[in-house]
This record gives C-alpha cells, sequence and structure tokens, in this order.
C-alpha cells in the first residue's frame, strides 16, 4: 500500500491533530527504555537477574499488553509486590536512557506542516505524567515550539468530543479546517463523532 504524504492533503486544511504513541513514536520505545531500568533496580535490591527480568517484561508486554507485566513478574519470578509502586513511579517520571524518536515518515510529514505554516496539535489520552514525560524525552528535531498540546483527561477522554470541542473554540478552527491522525478505533470514532476528517498513522509510517 502507497504511504500518504502532506503533499496528498488537502491544501485547505489549516490544522492536524495526532494521538503521541504508535503515531508520532513507537511506544514500545518508552515502555522497554523503563523495564530495563526497573529491571536493572531489582537486580540491585533483589539480586534478580536483569536481562531475565527485562526479557520477561518486554515478552508481556508485546503478548498481553503492558497491564499484564507487573502481575506477571510476581508470578513468575517471585518479585515482591511492594515494586509495583516503584514501576508506577518511573512510568511516569523515569529518565530515558535514549531518546524516543519520530517515525521517519511522520518527522517529514510534520515538517512539511511546519513549512506551510499549519497548526500542530497532539490530543493524547492516557495520564497527563506520563505523556507529558514521554514529550519531554523524544527527538522533535526543534518541531516542540510549534505543538499544543491537550491532555483529554483534564476534561473527557477520547472518543468523547469535549477536548476537539475546546481546541476548536480556543484556536478559532471549524470542524473542516483539521485532520486528525491516529491509530485507534478510539480515535476514527472520536473524529467521527466530531465530523472532521481522519487519517490513519499506518498511512503515513
Amino acid at each position: 500500500m502507497a504511504t500518504i504524504t502532506y503533499s496528498d492533503i488537502d491544501p485547505r486544511k489549516k490544522a492536524f491533530i495526532f494521538e503521541l504513541d504508535d503515531v508520532l513514536y513507537p511506544a514500545k520505545d518508552y515502555y522497554y527504555q523503563i523495564y530495563y531500568l526497573f529491571a536493572n533496580l531489582l537486580e540491585y535490591t533483589e539480586l534478580n537477574s536483569a536481562s531475565q527480568t527485562t526479557d520477561l517484561m518486554i515478552d508481556t508486554y508485546t503478548k498481553k499488553g503492558e497491564g499484564e507485566v507487573f502481575d506477571t513478574i510476581v508470578s513468575q519470578l517471585n518479585v515482591d509486590e511492594k515494586y509495583r509502586k516503584n514501576l508506577e513511579i518511573m512510568l511516569l517520571t523515569a529518565r530515558l536512557p535514549l531518546k524516543l524518536l519520530l517515525y521517519k515518515n511522520m518527522l517529514t510529514f510534520i515538517q512539511e506542516v511546519v513549512l506551510d505554516r499549519k497548526k500542530l496539535f497532539i490530543v493524547t489520552n492516557g495520564n497527563p505524567q506520563m505523556q507529558l514525560n514521554k514529550m519531554r524525552q523524544t527527538e522533535w528535531h526543534g518541531l516542540e515550539t510549534y505543538l499544543t498540546c491537550y491532555f483529554t483527561e483534564e476534561t473527557l477522554p477520547k472518543p468523547e468530543p469535549e477536548t476537539l470541542n475546546l481546541l476548536m473554540k480556543e484556536h478559532n478552527l471549524e470542524r473542516r479546517d483539521l485532520v486528525m491522525i491516529g491509530n485507534s478505533d478510539t480515535d476514527s470514532l472520536c473524529a467521527e463523532v466530531c465530523g472532521i476528517d481522519y487519517l490513519a498513522a499506518t498511512e503515513i509510517i
């Protein structure tokens, strides 16, 4: 399937709204680094093998999702429940060893949006502190000054349209001006409810 580039988009569009995880960058790049840091903490305090813990955490994330990771290392590696809090705090605040890198095609797309003097927004579901931590550690190539971010938890999470309605009001935009770029049924439903054009991130990346 041919990828969509910025030049394929209706030139009358004035603004682009992105989700963060698996749209601008691969979410796993964040979680895998956190698991590495956490596993090394366990090795230091409990003498568990860091590589074994990291491998199991990544494998669980891949097969079952982020919500199952800690329960799995408790049941399979006898990790003490008291460390759950450590992992939760790390997920919100940890400094990563490596910067998060945008998908190459997405970086090009955003750069072209900026060159064309159109507006860029991130409207993201999830814990605002964690989402902000991800953004602070992303390599934006100077694009961060052009981004305006909305955390849906501060109003109502997508697919509820409240955040998008607020965005349109605050930036004097209309539905026809917008393109929303996401990677989930939640995002596509939100765009549908709002009556704005939707593009799956997979068509760009």
